[in-house]
């Protein structure tokens, strides 16, 4: 016998319910559900749907998230094309590769873009509960617009799905919003940030040492107990913010508050990648333990000329599907039912050739209709039905030459007896399961 093999550590396979599993990552179902969700939010916000490749090149993600970022130095997993030579890497996250598409098709010729994606990330992270070495990241881009009510925009589509999936704000999840200002306001505090630090530089673990020169910022994320009370003590980028990045934190404020959306102010809310400025926000969740930012954000203005374009404005998020999926398991939020709405019984070969044109029938009505396969008698057969969860069972019994069509989960309603020479037997066997 062959040597059985294993998904890569960290790397999951999503499963049917009928199938017996360990891992503790939601069902198959639950992802087709949130997937719905996702289009029906994405839809009424009128934002378009986009791909793109889950190999980029390598100076894509130095370029755009930063060389001296976490995810660059540590996480990427990095590869040199054996055919060419190019170096190449799995796709971290997804906004560095929307702005490249928007770079290379010329996307805002025509004005600004609403977009948005799904699909799988990679980083060579420890693998722990909601944190996984592939990970599946929902991201949503607005380029072209500069103005603070997209930012609110973006907020409060966070909010919508929330809502639309069960969660109940205040208990499940909260709201933390703070700017980063511009980039010259960054480079003023950045120098009272290491001035600070230096002077407490006794205090420092070693990761903060090694980022003291290249990403202070980042040092304001530690959470080492032993530094709290000195990050805390350490000036603050709303001091050094001019007059207009000010404006544009303020107006933000005021959307959200005539929107009737809670949030607290996170004068230390850091993102982990260098192409942020002014608006930052995350949404977080005590649910969950230590992986708690369920989904995070910000407004990155500069990356698009970064990136080789002409100068545009943009601010997007991305949320973690996993993760997210886990708080719904976590507090039982009722993931709606994904049952056949019949369960067809052919207890001979000569019934499941006459099944075949009804069953096509129902299935262009709209109708989910299983088959049975595999042979068994009608009593066997009749169990697999009940225990599909469907609403109605089809059985096809050539002694009687009928289709009984048979309730299941209303007791109360009687089965109904069609013939199987009836020409239009379709359309009334869907009228039995819809009366």
């Amino acid at each position: 016998m062959a040597e059985k093999l294993s998904a890569v550590k960290g790397m999951n396979d999503i499963l049917p319910a009928s199938v017996p599993r360990k891992e503790i990552l939601p069902r198959a179902a639950t992802w087709q559900w949130f997937d719905e969700v996702v289009h029906r939010v994405m839809a009424r916000y009128g934002y378009q749907y986009i791909v793109t490749p889950v190999v980029e090149p390598t100076q894509l993600f130095v370029r755009g998230i930063g060389e001296v970022t976490d995810i660059v130095e540590k996480e990427m997993y990095s590869f040199t094309d054996s055919m060419n030579g190019d170096k190449l890497t799995l796709r971290p996250e997804a906004t560095a590769g929307i702005v490249r598409a928007v770079v290379e098709h010329n996307a805002l010729y025509n004005g600004p873009l609403r977009v948005w994606t799904a699909g799988p990330m990679f980083r060579h992270e420890r693998p722990q509960k909601g944190r996984y070495r592939q990970f599946h990241q929902l991201d949503v881009e607005a380029l072209g617009y500069a103005g603070p009510d997209v930012d609110a925009e973006l907020i409060l589509m966070g909010r919508a799905l929330w809502r639309e999936l069960g969660l109940v704000e205040g208990e499940h999840y909260r709201l933390e919003i703070g700017t980063l200002g511009q980039p010259a306001e960054r480079l003023v505090h950045r120098a009272a940030l290491v001035a600070h630090f230096e002077k407490h530089i006794d205090l420092l673990d070693a990761e903060a040492k090694a980022r003291l020169h290249t990403n202070p910022l980042r040092i304001l994320d530690t959470k080492n107990p032993a530094m709290q009370e000195m990050v805390e003590s350490a000036p603050k980028l709303m001091d050094f913010l001019g007059e207009e990045s000010k404006q544009h934190f303020d107006t933000l404020r005021r959307l959200l508050d005539a929107a009737g959306q809670p949030y607290r102010i996170n004068t230390r809310l850091v993102r982990g990648m260098d192409y942020y400025n002014l608006t930052v926000f995350e949404w977080t969740t005590d649910r969950l333990g230590s992986q708690g930012t369920i989904c995070g954000g910000g407004r990155y203005d500069g990356l698009i000329e970064q990136m080789g374009g002409k100068a545009a404005p943009a601010i997007g998020f991305g949320l973690g599907i996993e993760r997210l999926l886990l708080l719904l398991q976590e507090i039982d939020v009722p993931v709606p039912g994904r049952a056949p709405d019949a369960y067809c019984v052919v207890p001979s070969q000569a019934a499941l050739i006459r099944s075949v044109p009804v069953v096509e029938s129902l299935r262009a009505a709209g109708l989910k209709v299983i088959v049975h396969s595999g042979g068994g008698s009608q009593k066997s057969q009749m169990k697999k039905a009940d225990a599909s969860g469907a609403d109605h069972a089809l059985v096809f019994d050539e002694e009687t030459a009928s289709l009984v069509v048979k309730p299941l989960r209303n007791r109360d309603a009687q089965p109904q007896s069609i013939a199987l020479d009836d020409p239009v037997i379709a359309e009334r066997a869907l009228a039995a399961m819809r009366a």
